[in-house]
């Protein structure tokens, strides 16, 4: 049995289906299923055993399932909250009791880090282990996801019999619906296009970066996907792994590739970034990918503008899921 936190999100959503179609499971979805907003992520699938997030634990020391696998991808995301105390709980401690549980049973495990964990990238964005305790984080969101990454490379007393921490950068594609404020901006541009033909982009306040010219890693959940793939089943050598293209690109080629991707002629009106975000705001990121090229990974990534075409056209139009 393989288990999958956060299976009723977006990435764990996916992976699920990605998992079910390769004919891997039984499969074990760990999340808080009582939003309506998440249904469809997982009520398409009647294979898919559901345990709720808070009872967890202890249902697996009560049933004690022979699980082969646990892909740790639930967390709370919100990078503009300052809750302190949940994210606390549920991305540092929470983790912790999944990296303790792996480790007391000897199951291999991924989970998520984040490429917000980067800070302002005056370090860079290199996933070598030896950076990784300089980072300095910008949001409460980013701090809870690098403290358990300095845990586990500082303070971990063992490790599971392989282990990946995964730095995700700008993630894009089906079953983000619910996700709201924190959606990835191909839904946000697709939805502004279609409810009134223009797209809001934050203007620039950093001296030298041009309106949109601000620029990010996306990766097409596809992706993402594939590495998950490549590391449950080859297993190279454990350890943080970026996840990203290693190619940015800015925020007027994505909301570029939308409008060409729905036949219309681009119309972008800028705003002001917000004040809640703008202290923290990145204006660059970039994912070094030396690392999982070197343990063996060799698919290519897919462009911007074809994953863009492909989720505005098989999916976004009919709200489609994967």
């Amino acid at each position: 049995m393989i288990a999958i936190t956060g299976g009723a999100g977006f990435i764990g959503s996916c992976l699920t289906g990605y998992l079910f179609r390769k004919g891997a499971g039984p499969l074990l979805a760990v999340d808080d299923f009582s939003p309506k907003k998440k249904e469809k992520n997982w009520t398409r699938t009647e294979r898919l055993t559901k345990i709720q997030r808070d009872e967890f634990f202890n249902w697996l020391e009560r049933v004690k399932p022979e699980l082969d696998f646990i892909f740790h991808l639930g967390a709370r995301t919100d990078t503009t909250s300052d809750d302190t105390g949940l994210f606390d709980e549920l991305n540092f401690r929470y983790s912790k009791r999944i990296w303790e549980y792996c480790c007391r049973e000897q199951i291999p495990l991924i989970y998520a880090s984040s490429a917000a964990t980067y800070g302002d990238g005056s370090l860079g964005y290199s996933d070598d282990h030896a950076l990784i305790p300089s980072l300095q984080p910008l949001n409460a969101y980013a701090k809870s996801k690098h403290r358990f990454d300095r845990w586990v490379l500082e303070e971990a007393t063992d490790q599971p019999p392989n282990w990946y921490g995964l730095k995700f950068f700008n993630v894009y594609g089906p079953n983000e619906y619910h996700k709201g404020r924190m959606s990835s901006m191909v839904f946000h541009a697709f939805n502004q296009i279609k409810n009134t033909g223009s797209v809001k982009l934050f203007r620039s306040h950093k001296k030298g970066v041009k309106d949109g010219h601000q620029q990010r890693d996306f990766i097409w959940v596809f992706d993402v996907l594939k590495v998950m793939d490549f590391l449950y089943t080859q297993k190279p050598a454990s350890g943080i792994y970026n996840v990203g293209t290693g190619q940015p690109r800015t925020f007027l080629d994505l909301v570029g590739a939308v409008y060409s991707a729905m036949d219309k002629k681009p119309q972008i009106d800028f705003i002001d970034t917000p004040t809640d975000i703008r202290p923290n705001y990145q204006y660059y990121t970039s994912a070094e990918m030396d690392k999982l090229r070197r343990a063996g990974f060799n698919h290519s990534f897919t462009d911007l503008e074809t994953g863009v075409r492909e989720y505005v056209r098989e999916y976004l139009v009919e709200e489609g899921y994967y």
